[in-house]
């Protein structure tokens, strides 16, 4: 089982307690504020990881996207003008991704963030992030990708919108710069996707066709999907979160609230542990409540010394201290040395 070091506290293979990232993005609304509320949020709620994402106006989008899109039509996400103008809102400066370096660096919780151009992975890179994390988007980017994998860091690759073909090219592509610490992420690309577009047996397909380290990337409304995901060995769940979700802006309301997040922090590992080994283990907790719950064979009526015992006489009780019922074909037959009572527990001293 491939098992990749992705920070200084947790070591990532299929089947781990998940690694639990959370999907900060651009829900910071381009207020420092705001982006450390939620840092601080995150980290109490059980979050391994903060992410945020690395992009300018220029880097992103092209003029005529803009031109295309001067205003969302969604009443929150219009709340002050053009698209342009939101992007540019929310873009995260040079110096403000240091200073939340610096600051989950102080609050001991890691920082990452999603780049998306050459010159944000070189910045992120110059702030010694753990790892990348490559959005669905850039799957087929494959010069981007050479370059993000040639800082020899583990590198993250969510799979939305992509084929096992597109997914396999990804792959080979940080291959070949000799990077080998790649992870893959389920992921479905649709803010919130159908249940039944989710196909979550995914994981296990990507597990077996790759052997790499496989989580999920979550954009469902609530906790149910991302800890199903657990079940299935997902190493790594990503999921939106605000402290807010009526926050205006792209994703709060697709994202988790703290009480959420804990939720999937917590019962996310109590699901792996749960799941325990595929080797039929009998606890020691159970084996000393076999003597309680477990039946012993009684006799149902008074019976006389010297009495040849018959299935008709038996009957099985609790606690399951004797003679256990599968044992009643070695007791029919034989005698009584005494007498004995309606419901009393035979006993092996008790036959000839």
């Amino acid at each position: 089982m491939k098992k990749i070091q992705i920070d200084n506290r947790k070591l990532v293979h299929n089947y781990c307690e998940p690694y639990i990232i959370a999907e900060i993005g651009a829900n910071h609304n381009g207020d420092m504020n705001l982006a450390k509320e939620m840092i601080l949020s995150a980290k109490n709620a059980g979050a391994d990881c903060v992410k945020f994402q690395s992009w300018t106006s220029k880097s992103l989008i092209a003029k005529e996207e803009y031109e295309r899109n001067q205003v969302y039509n969604d009443s929150k996400k219009k709340h002050f003008g053009s698209l342009k103008e939101m992007v540019e809102k929310y873009a995260l400066t040079d110096a403000q991704h240091k200073e939340l370096r610096d600051f989950c660096e102080n609050e001991e919780i890691t920082f990452a963030s999603s780049p998306f151009s050459e010159k944000e992975a070189k910045l992120l890179n110059d702030i010694d992030v753990p790892f990348f994390k490559i959005a669905s988007m850039d799957i087929n980017n494959l010069t981007f990708l050479r370059e993000v994998a040639s800082y020899q860091k583990p590198v993250i690759i969510s799979t939305g919108m992509a084929t096992l073909g597109e997914i396999e090219t990804a792959l080979n592509a940080c291959y070949k710069e000799g990077n080998d610490k790649i992870m893959l992420l389920h992921c479905i690309s649709i803010y919130p996707p159908l249940y039944e577009d989710i196909h979550l047996n995914n994981i296990t397909t990507l597990q077996r066709t790759f052997d790499v380290p496989v989580g999920f990337s979550d954009h469902t409304i609530g906790t149910s999907i991302p800890l199903a995901s657990a079940a299935l060995g997902a190493c790594i769940i990503e999921k939106h979160f605000t402290t807010d979700k009526d926050l205006p802006g792209w994703d709060h309301e697709i994202s988790a609230d703290p009480k959420e997040l804990k939720v999937i922090c917590e019962d996310s590992k109590n699901i792996v542990n749960a799941l325990g080994s595929y080797k039929r283990i009998v606890s020691e907790a159970e084996e000393s409540k076999k003597l309680r719950f477990r039946r012993s064979l009684v006799v149902n009526k008074d019976l006389n010394k010297g009495h040849v015992l018959t299935k008709d006489d038996l009957s099985a009780k609790r606690p399951g201290t004797h003679i256990p019922p599968d044992q009643v074909n070695f007791v029919v037959g034989r005698s009584l040395k005494v007498d004995v009572s309606n419901d009393d527990l035979i006993k092996w001293e008790l036959l000839n």
